[in-house]
This record gives C-alpha cells, structure tokens and sequence, in this order.
C-alpha cells in the first residue's frame, strides 16, 4: 500500500473469462511416459516416531525394533528402526502425484524389494523412479503396462529403499474417457 501523494494508481486486472476446461492435476499417461526416465518426487518426507509407531500398531507388527527403545537401544542399530513396509509404502507413495494419480488402473506387483540402509525416525526419505520399460496391453485396449524402479534414499544420499512396480496404466486421455468403467473419466471440478 502506498501513501505517497501523486503515486500512480495500482493496477488492477481485468475480469477473464472462464476457461472452457479446468487444468486438472494428474499422473501422466502410458504414452507420455519414456523408458529410461527418471523422476525426483519433492518434497521429501521427514519419518517420524508418530508414522512409526501408528504404521506398526494399525498394521498390526508388534516387531519390538518398531515398537520399544529400551530393546533396540541393546540391538546392533541402537535405536529403533522404522517399520519397512511403511519405508515401502512412502517410496510408493511419494510417486502417485507425478506419475500415476488419476493414470492408474491397477498395481499389478511389487518385486526385488530391498532395504539396503537402516531408516530412522527423524530420517528424510527422497524418492525417484525410473521407467525401466513399458508394452502396451495385448488383451486390455487403451492400457499399457509399465515396469518401474523406486529408489529411496535418506538425507545423506544412502539407499534404504528400493522397489520394483508394474504398473498396469491408461494410455492416454480417449483411453479413459471412452473406457466402460463407471466415473472413469477425469472428473469435473466443483466451483467453490
């Protein structure tokens, strides 16, 4: 805000008209995808002894190197480890947005999982994926089938996750829009 005298009056911008399509957050699609790619998933995800603790307890893993300090401050890491699965289930996450949100039909499998580097509460877990290859569906017209690698590393740039993923995934846009699936479209937004 201006209180100078004589200053020149602040723009203001014109009224547009409505765009005829909202943009519309998504993952892309089979055919924007390219083996060889690799995508960095940003922001990162600090772990932290509440995601542990929750993880474990919801998912019912009792495992005492989760659960209690005591036991793990005497264990060959000295403190508690997080849960590997959600390890696993954030490195998968942490894709969706970029690269899978709204594109997706079905995750077919998960295979060479390993974690090499312990995790830790307080860690921050970085995650990028790379295409590894991609066919289209012989029996599923419109789709697509894309074999990708999750690689999770810490702050420190030490691997702790790693996770291969076929993915069975839309080809393009017509593809989805025209598929037989009820509210398989990309829905519309609701003005608010």
């Amino acid at each position: 805000m201006r209180a100078v005298t004589g200053a020149e009056p602040e723009e203001r911008a014109e009224p547009r008209e409505p765009s005829p399509r909202p943009i519309l957050q998504r993952g892309l699609f089979y055919d924007e995808l390219e083996a060889g790619a690799r995508y960095a998933h940003r922001p990162g995800r600090t772990a932290t002894e509440a995601d542990n603790v929750l993880f474990s307890s919801l998912t019912m893993n009792t495992q005492a190197l989760h659960l209690d300090a005591a036991f793990s401050a005497t264990q060959p890491f000295g403190q508690r480890l997080m849960n590997s699965m959600w390890t696993l289930a954030t490195l998968v996450g942490a894709s969706v947005a970029q690269l899978t949100q709204g594109t997706l039909v079905a995750q077919l499998g998960l295979s060479d999982i390993s974690f090499p580097h312990p995790l830790f509460a307080g860690d921050t877990l970085y995650v990028e994926t790379e295409i590894v290859s991609k066919r289209r569906s012989a029996s599923r017209p419109g789709q697509g089938l894309v074999t990708m690698t999750h690689t999770g590393r810490n702050q420190n740039g030490e691997v702790v996750a790693v996770a291969t993923r076929v993915a069975l995934m839309w080809r393009d846009e017509d593809s989805l829009a025209g598929s037989a699936l009820p509210g398989s479209s990309l829905p519309e937004p609701v003005e608010g």
